[in-house]
């Protein structure tokens, strides 16, 4: 279902705790609702509950195919450990990591700018994964979704 209408029907149903996620885990944001379909649900239809429940709609854009499983955006660990970036969106490293991270963002391919992180997945990272994260500046190389890395 598009997600202004699961959005819709679900108001009708007397839920007005509606939020929703890029289910590819690119933290791409839904600005035109229309423009997404829903994939996912964190409630099952038909599951009783409580009209105050927050319902989250997992989305893709209308061209695009459900993946078999949400993604999620990765986060650092409780230990504080850099977690493995490699295919995600730059914009979900950022929303992974603690704000006061220096996060310096690379073209792997050349030397085009980064705008619309969401576009753009990781290539490599530095500091690798695993390693303790102790306030150092995270690198990363990244490409456009649909190239491949060098």
């Amino acid at each position: 279902m598009g997600l202004q209408s699961a959005q819709d029907a679900a108001q009708k149903h007397g839920f007005h705790a509606l939020k929703s996620h890029d289910a590819l885990g690119r933290a791409r944001h839904q600005f035109l609702d229309r423009d997404w379909k829903v994939c996912f649900q964190n409630l099952k239809a038909g599951t009783s509950a409580s009209t105050n429940t927050t319902l989250d709609f997992g989305t893709v854009k209308l061209d695009e195919t459900c993946p078999a499983h949400d993604q999620v955006v990765p986060s650092a660990s409780t230990g504080g450990t850099m977690p493995d970036f490699h295919g995600k969106s730059v914009a979900a490293v950022r929303k992974s990591l603690d704000s006061s991270t220096s996060i310096n963002v690379k073209d792997a391919s050349g030397s085009r700018i980064i705008l619309i992180e969401s576009s753009w997945q990781v290539c490599t990272q530095d500091p690798a994964a695993g390693t303790k994260l102790n306030g150092q500046p995270v690198t990363l190389k990244v490409v456009k979704y649909g190239e491949h890395c060098p």
